[in-house]
């Protein structure tokens, strides 16, 4: 009697010869695609796309061969899917503690530029744009300095406030939630805090959402924005100029609807207005809850 063996999908011999697919161009399109769908499947996926000989390199040119239809926006659905497919597996490694800091100092953040940096709200664009801020917030996502002081030092933070302007409603989250982790920490809050240009860059970001929630409500958007704001009451100039540019939408009890279920970020805004009310800052910064929003 014979027997049909099935591949198990957690399998690492599935992983390492779907990652040596990734090395043959007819065979590469697949591979991308199901090391996507199953990667939560490899927990040493991560490692294992970083330590196999080319494979970063493959992923990186999977990235560069769309450079060209950016400008003008002529991308297609479907080679936005491909590309997005080796930025999830990018954003493996961003993700993963073994590879994290291998992926910084090799500087593969900035291959993403271009896409942070594009105006098309377009399908294939807004899947470009969601996918590579994903990339950005798994990075965030890790504790630390490391991770903050490069996003500052290579100017990410305008990249973020970009796609809070032009991004769909789960853009926006994601990119907020990358500038909400940057001004917790105590480099980030200073950076956008020095100079009154990057502060107003980020109050008209953040001031911006709040007024589009008029006509696109989103609990979980405001729950971010909120945060970012309360944070940044934790720097004298931000408490000081936030006493005259603070959305009056957040004052007036607009958005009770949106809070009335979430005791935390109800919490976050009362704390924000008795601080801007009251001029006096607050001690250490509150912790992020939840997660990165789902890319």
């Amino acid at each position: 009697m014979s027997t049909i063996h099935v591949p198990n999908p957690t399998d690492p011999e599935l992983a390492q010869r779907l990652v040596l697919d990734l090395l043959d161009p007819d065979l590469r399109g697949h591979a991308l695609a199901e090391l996507r769908k199953k990667r939560e499947m490899f927990p040493d996926l991560a490692p294992l796309l970083w330590h196999s000989f080319g494979t970063i390199i493959v992923l990186l040119q999977e990235i560069i061969v769309v450079y060209p239809v950016l400008s003008p926006p002529t991308l297609s659905l479907l080679a936005s899917s491909r590309v997005c497919n080796a930025l999830a597996l990018l954003q493996c490694v961003a993700s993963h503690p073994e590879t994290r800091s291998h992926f910084l100092k090799a500087h593969i953040p900035l291959y993403l530029c271009s896409f942070l940096e594009n105006t098309s709200k377009t399908r294939p664009f807004e899947y470009l744009r969601l996918t590579s801020l994903g990339v950005i917030g798994a990075l965030v996502k890790a504790e630390g300095t490391e991770v903050i002081n490069f996003l500052l030092q290579y100017e990410f933070v305008p990249l973020c406030l970009h796609a809070m302007a032009v991004g769909s409603e789960l853009s926006k989250t994601v990119a907020t939630f990358i500038i909400e982790k940057i001004v917790l920490d105590d480099a980030g809050l200073g950076y956008i805090c020095t100079t009154a240009d990057r502060f107003f860059a980020v109050g008209t970001a953040l001031a911006g959402m709040v007024t589009s929630m008029d006509d696109e409500p989103s609990p979980r958007l405001l729950k971010h924005i909120i945060h970012c704001y309360l944070r940044i009451t934790d720097n004298p100039r931000g408490l000081e100029a936030l006493q005259t540019c603070l959305p009056t939408t957040l004052i007036d009890g607009t958005f009770n609807n949106l809070t009335k279920d979430d005791p935390t970020m109800q919490q976050w805004l009362q704390e924000l207005l008795v601080k801007v009310r009251s001029g006096k800052m607050g001690g250490l910064p509150p912790p992020v809850h939840g997660h990165m929003p789902r890319v």
